[in-house]
């Protein structure tokens, strides 16, 4: 592979996805936000539907077992959090001196979104081809992070432009919309692709279940990494497999902070101050 000219940030914004492994418990989502803390995330990200607008009637009535009942409308309803539970999440966030925001995938939930003032918005995947959503979204004029799962590049291509016409700040993130994903299929090239061709952020959004693709993502300029996770992913829930438990959340963090350290530059004058007295002790020849 040619050489690459990389460019790192100074601060990598890593965002800890809790997304609906909370299970519909406040508690438990308490606990992954402590974590997230813990490990050194910038900030906790949610997801937010209006059941009824994101499925249709067909869907929501058809059999699914899950803790809260046997059909998919019951088993939605009771992973989303109420306006009572993202009020105590706001006000936990605060508390805990963390960000958080969420992926909103109707308009409905994005325009509830908005009375907390948060920061950053999200356009997840599923939503990158929905039109009148990135217009909506983009005239907020509030930065956001658009996944490119799913996406062609002409998809791409429409949704950058949207934002633009708005004059919106964007980042657009390389994500792989499998859960978990295979690494065969990270094509993690595909940060600097985007970048090139976009002029613009580049983040990614990982559902693999290991640590390292995310680090080596930061490596490849990432300015931001997102990351599901879980207290444990024999839980409940379709995203728990791909997410990363807290140890593997630490180690991601950890290993991310160091890039800017260990990556050093392209010089070489010679030996570090700390080697020359173990050249010399080495180097017989020239004693």
């Amino acid at each position: 592979m040619r050489y690459l000219n990389i460019s790192l940030p100074n601060h990598c914004f890593i965002i800890a996805e809790i997304g609906i492994n909370h299970n519909g418990d406040i508690e438990i989502a308490k606990k992954l936000i402590d974590e997230a803390k813990k490990a050194g995330c910038d900030a906790v990200k949610f997801q937010k539907r209006t059941i009824d607008i994101v499925y249709d009637e067909k869907t929501l009535l058809s059999k699914r077992e899950s803790p809260w009942g046997t059909t998919q409308k019951e088993q939605k309803e009771g992973l989303e959090f109420s306006e009572i539970e993202y009020d105590q999440i706001d006000q936990y966030c605060n508390k805990k001196e963390i960000e958080w925001f969420a992926s909103a995938w109707d308009l409905k939930s994005f325009d509830f979104l908005k009375k907390y003032n948060l920061k950053n918005n999200k356009i997840a995947s599923a939503m990158i081809t929905h039109k009148k959503f990135l217009e909506h979204v983009a005239q907020s004029k509030v930065h956001t992070f658009i996944s490119t799962g799913m996406s062609t590049m002409e998809d791409i291509t429409y949704a950058v432009e949207i934002f633009k016409k708005y004059q919106c700040d964007f980042t657009l993130m390389h994500t792989v919309s499998t859960y978990p994903t295979d690494e065969k299929e990270l094509n993690l090239i595909n940060i600097i692709k985007l970048k090139e061709k976009f002029d613009c952020k580049i983040a990614y959004s990982g559902h693999e279940t290991s640590p390292g693709p995310s680090v080596i993502a930061a490596m490849l300029g990432a300015t931001a990494i997102e990351r599901h996770i879980t207290l444990d992913r024999s839980m409940y829930g379709s995203d728990q497999s791909a997410s990363l438990e807290p140890y593997g959340l630490e180690l991601m963090v950890n290993n991310v902070r160091r890039i800017n350290t260990v990556i050093g530059n392209t010089e070489r004058n010679g030996a570090f101050e700390s080697e020359k007295p173990i050249a010399k002790k080495l180097r017989y020849w020239e004693n």
